[in-house]
């Protein structure tokens, strides 16, 4: 996992890049557990928006949230090529709901740049840095952040 704390080294890190809100992300792929094709999920009463409801995954009830929407991006339309993305931080697994999975994107330490300063502490805690990718820039989440919003998910 990526630690802001520690010096430069050339230690390589493997993402999964993907699409949520019409905008490139990427997870550190030890995080992933799998990626899965879209179905519909059971909705709970109460939920915050971006919660879509739970999915039973081999016998585990996880929670499935919108990615675009927990980063304020507006919901993620209805695509086939939506997917999954069953993702694994501090003990707990969920699901999220993105626009689609592009590549696995290996990359050097010292090519991820840090959160520009946004005076947003949202921001800055849900994104660990960027990768330039061509002309694209592709924002690291941090899955501690995204569970931590509402107090931590539960699975």
């Amino acid at each position: 996992m990526l630690d802001a704390d520690e010096g430069p080294t050339e230690t390589q890190f493997e993402f999964i890049t993907f699409s949520a809100g019409n905008q490139s992300f990427c997870l550190e792929i030890m995080q992933i557990r799998e990626i899965r094709r879209w179905t519909p999920v059971t909705k709970l009463p109460h939920t915050p928006d971006d919660v879509l409801g739970v999915m039973n995954l081999r016998g585990a009830v996880i929670p499935i949230f919108d990615l675009s929407a927990r980063f304020g991006l507006g919901e993620t339309p209805d695509n086939e090529r939506n997917v999954v993305i069953v993702a694994a931080a501090g003990g707990t697994t969920i699901g999220l709901l993105v626009e689609s999975v592009s590549e696995i994107l290996s990359v050097a330490k010292s090519s991820i740049q840090e959160t520009p300063d946004m005076k947003s502490d949202a921001a800055r805690q849900a994104i660990l840095g960027v990768i330039s990718v061509g002309e694209t820039m592709v924002r690291v989440v941090n899955l501690d952040a995204v569970l931590d919003q509402d107090g931590g998910a539960a699975a």
